[in-house]
């Protein structure tokens, strides 16, 4: 019988998917997602290759898996950075901030590539999670409108557009050149959604990790 990992069989369950969803994003950062097997990922997260199946039926089901926990931890974190924010300008501020932050794009929306390899029934499922965080920034919208802070506008459009200019861009990696340039980003959207008077200073929301 395999060795249970932690206190209890729920514990065992939760670390051992933990093991494999870190093995896997490490992988993928090495090699990508299609070049790596269902067998390496086990072998990395030390998890026997029999036994991951009493997890996930395939790697397709575990990297769907992967980004459903992700996509859970950022929303919630997210959720935390925002709740007592009450200017909507600022609140739109704390998001991008926030997906400034993502170092994994899986977090979000999938590339050309990854959508490529999934299959259609993944490929909706992956959609659902993404359609999570695009409701977080509707609703941002919404309030900013329905206050007077941004003025009427399609805000399906907008949320589309937003996301487009904040995914699958890099940042520079020295310190003042990556708040210069998020800072730049933050201006441009603003802009984008209407905001005409000069934004308050900036504030500082840390999104947990």
């Amino acid at each position: 019988m395999p060795k249970i990992i932690g206190g209890s069989l729920h514990e065992h369950r939760e670390q051992t998917r933990n093991r494999l969803f870190a093995a896997l994003a490490t992988l993928m950062e090495e090699r990508g997602f299609d070049a790596i097997s269902f067998a390496e990922i086990a072998a990395a997260a030390g998890v026997g290759r029999t036994a991951v199946y009493n997890h996930f039926a395939d790697k397709e089901a575990l990297l769907l898996g992967y980004i459903q926990h992700e996509t859970g931890k950022y929303v919630e974190n997210l959720q935390r950075s925002i709740a007592d924010i009450n200017d909507p300008v600022d609140r739109l501020r704390a998001y991008i901030r926030a997906q400034a932050r993502l170092d994994r794009v899986f977090h979000v929306t999938p590339g050309t590539e990854l959508r490529s390899i999934l299959s259609r029934g993944a490929a909706q499922r992956l959609r659902e999670h993404v359609t999570v965080i695009e409701d977080l920034l509707r609703d941002i919208l919404g309030a900013g409108i329905s206050a007077g802070e941004f003025p009427p506008q399609d805000i399906n459009t907008s949320v589309n557009l937003i996301n487009s200019c904040l995914t699958g861009r890099s940042l520079p990696e020295n310190a003042a050149e990556w708040e210069r340039c998020l800072e730049a980003t933050e201006e441009f959207v603003l802009r984008a959604v209407g905001v005409r008077t000069p934004a308050p200073g900036l504030r500082r929301y840390e999104l947990s990790r």
